[in-house]
């Protein structure tokens, strides 16, 4: 069965890519361009992995994260925070989030970083 990862980014043009690029290396993908319902999103699709974009709307990539880690069902689901700003790092612990990729990002990078948490 394929690893599911869910990712909310607000930027279409990303989501095209990412989507193309990790359905073709057989992970199964969602999209949301928003995480005004993160905890919905999350429950309808129970991913293995969430990449969460730190400037989405409405609510934003930071609140969107501490909202899964205080859900009991969600909190060790790995979330991999995903920005441009040099504030990532900070951003990461901030939110409770395991890792994070800056962008722009190399796609290799990405696979190689998301193979992490499911070998």
């Amino acid at each position: 069965m394929a690893k599911r990862i869910l990712i909310f980014d607000d930027d279409e043009a990303i989501l095209d890519v990412l989507q193309l690029v990790l359905s073709g290396a057989g992970y199964d993908i969602v999209v949301s361009n928003t995480s005004n319902q993160v905890i919905k999103d999350v429950t309808t699709f129970l991913p293995d992995l969430i990449l969460m974009d730190h400037h989405i709307p409405t609510i934003g990539g930071l609140e969107a994260v501490k909202l899964l880690r205080e859900h009991d069902r969600f909190r060790n689901i790995p979330i991999l925070y995903v920005s441009a700003s040099n504030e990532i790092k900070k951003y990461k612990e901030d939110s409770g989030a395991d890792d994070y990729i800056k962008k722009p990002f190399d796609i290799e990078y990405l696979e190689e970083k998301i193979a992490r948490y499911f070998a």
